[in-house]
């Protein structure tokens, strides 16, 4: 077998793997192929792929990202927060009210910023991205705490919902909305000036510098867009569950960066698809689901995950011939 060949095979792994677990689960499970759950698998997954784009662009330049939960939450929670009871401005004696429009770009702001000062410090200050994002993580949890107080935040009122339980032309507005991030982010990774500098800051970040490339901006850039992606994710999840849950998004890096690496994206960084990520987050929904039909118990079904993980890594780092 020549080196094409067992590379066009790599490639095919994610989609030979999906079709063998829809083939099983066919076989298993009567209900898995009705048209009401492949739905909901669409719709389960659309939060996930929001992640899980920007987790492709971070792992792409050799970083990692383990704060999208948090600020997952936190812009959720923001958005929530300003649509039910606006932002009172004591100073100034103002009340701010804020339209459903509004909330959620005050919603993605906050991810935007908080994606930015994880790329300031990993940049400007030089820690680890796993240092620099797992402190982002506990700053997001405890800011999304004092703005809720705890308490979750209710009845956003139907425009909102629209946003994560809506339908148009019989597909639900969440999955029409990641759709579109997909497609953008696909002609971003492969057609323009900042996805080819991301592939090559993954590459060799010295190779890229001795280009000319600023390194330090592109991460920035990264790590602010991802943090804007885990913002939509948060504004889906709280208007499809008509709520802002101060302990939303616990978890979901796991599901995100499994998805990412299930879909070929090497943690080494600069090879990798958009288009592998939604292979991967497909990969995600259907396991999860799967396992929910099949009554297996939740205990069984993290383990069964980080397996899938662990062997998704195996599998990259023997391709990449890395020890």
């Amino acid at each position: 077998m020549n080196s094409q060949t067992k590379e066009w095979l790599k490639r095919l792994q994610p989609l030979i793997a999906l079709a063998v677990m829809v083939v099983a689960l066919s076989l298993t499970s009567e209900q898995f192929l009705t048209v009401p759950n492949l739905r909901n698998i669409l719709l389960q997954i659309s939060v996930n792929l929001c992640l899980s784009i920007g987790m492709t662009l971070i792992i792409l330049t050799g970083g990692i990202d383990l704060s999208v939960g948090a600020i997952l939450g936190l812009a959720g929670a923001v958005a929530a927060g300003l649509l039910k009871n606006g932002l009172a401005l004591k100073f100034l004696g103002v009340q701010l009210q804020f339209t459903p429009f509004g909330a959620v770009v005050a919603g993605i702001l906050t991810g935007l910023a908080l994606g930015w000062f994880n790329g300031i410090a990993i940049t400007r200050f030089r820690l680890p991205p796993f240092v620099a994002t797992l402190g982002m993580l506990s700053i997001g949890r405890g800011l999304t705490m004092l703005w809720t107080n705890g308490f979750p935040i209710t009845a956003l009122g139907p425009t909102f919902g629209f946003i994560g339980a809506g339908f148009w032309l019989g597909v639900p507005t969440a999955v029409w909305i990641s759709a579109v991030l997909v497609v953008l982010f696909y002609v971003i990774s492969i057609h323009t000036t900042l996805g080819r500098y991301i592939y090559a800051v993954g590459g060799s970040e010295k190779a890229a510098a001795y280009a000319g490339l600023s390194v330090d901006r592109i991460k920035v850039w990264v790590y602010t867009l991802g943090g804007g992606l885990a913002a939509v994710a948060g504004v889906i999840l709280a208007a499809r569950l008509d709520a802002a849950d101060p302990k939303a998004g616990l978890g979901y890096e796991l599901d995100s960066i499994a998805a990412v690496v299930i879909g070929g994206t090497s943690l080494s960084g600069g090879r990798g698809t958009i288009l592998g990520t939604v292979l991967g987050c497909l990969i995600i929904g259907v396991l999860n689901n799967g396992l929910v039909l099949l009554e297996v118990s939740p205990f069984w079904q993290q383990v069964i995950k980080g397996l899938v993980i662990l062997i998704a890594v195996a599998v990259d780092k023997m391709g990449s011939g890395k020890n």
